[in-house]
């Protein structure tokens, strides 16, 4: 698995994380909808040590079902754990006292005693959040600060906030078939030195739904790509301001081919054309 540093410290990430938005958000009381989950975890702590898990409390159980995963598969989620995940949630409501119960919640349904990143979700309320994550951060209790949103119209708020406020971390919309954050807020990421994480990589599941049965190019096999997962995905990593796609899934085989994208060679812009003409955007 390739890493790439985090830009304000320079500790490495794995390049592929994975994300928890509907696929985790399941009954933690089902074994049969929890099986297959227990192996992507176990998959990806496996193929990606120390890479990005990233949650919610706007996904339902998802920030629970990580923690009880993390720790039914060895506690991998605890402080000492030699390549523990890099574990990153979200506030998501309005108020300081608001925000803080949120975040211990959060805390304790991952089953982290120190949280690596701690995002504002869709910049609800940051006036407010942003100075108790910094203070947190000074305490130790979170690592890193990050913003988040999906909507092209908050772009420029986004970048307006990565350029005065130094945040660590930026998590944005960007794959083959959307590309708006090319033209501002990705340059303003690599100018301002913030990490990259990208949602939606596969643009909610519509580019491989749109793609299933299309053949995949030849010349894929340059970029040591078997699927159009690991493709769409190696055109993001191809973008020098991203640092790690989140791609979401429950199932095991999925993950193992978004794994894949992490290794090998990276696409040039040339080749990332390439990729965007393949992929019919």
């Amino acid at each position: 698995m390739l890493t790439r540093p985090i830009p304000r410290t320079g500790e490495l990430l794995p390049v592929i994380g994975l994300g928890t938005w509907q696929t985790f958000d399941v009954d933690p009381g089902k074994q049969a909808v929890r099986a297959p989950l227990v192996e992507v975890v176990r998959r990806f702590t496996s193929g990606a040590p120390g890479g990005v898990i990233d949650s919610s409390p706007m996904y339902g159980n998802a920030e629970r079902v990580t923690g009880d995963l993390l720790a039914e598969l060895g506690d991998l989620g605890s402080e000492g754990a030699a390549k523990r995940p890099f574990l990153a949630t979200k506030v998501w409501t309005r108020g300081r006292a608001q925000g803080i119960e949120e975040m211990n919640r959060s805390f304790d349904r991952m089953r982290a005693k120190r949280m690596d990143l701690m995002q504002i979700h869709n910049l609800l309320d940051w006036q407010t959040h942003l100075p108790v994550l910094r203070e947190w951060k000074a305490e130790g209790r979170i690592r890193y600060v990050g913003i988040t949103h999906y909507s092209h119209g908050a772009f420029g708020e986004m970048e307006k906030i990565l350029r005065t406020e130094a945040v660590d971390f930026v998590q944005l919309p960007y794959n083959v078939a959307d590309r708006e954050a090319e033209k501002r807020l990705l340059p303003a990421a690599q100018e301002t030195g913030t990490a990259v994480l990208v949602m939606r990589p596969f643009d909610e599941g519509s580019l491989l739904q749109r793609l299933r049965g299309k053949a995949l190019p030849s010349w894929a096999a340059e970029l040591d790509c078997t699927s159009w997962s690991s493709l769409l995905l190696k055109f993001i990593l191809g973008h020098p301001a991203v640092t790690c796609p989140i791609p979401a899934t429950s199932s095991p085989d999925h993950l193992s081919h978004n794994l894949l994208a992490g290794e090998g060679r990276i696409p040039d812009e040339s080749t990332r054309k390439r990729i965007v003409d393949a992929a019919g955007k």
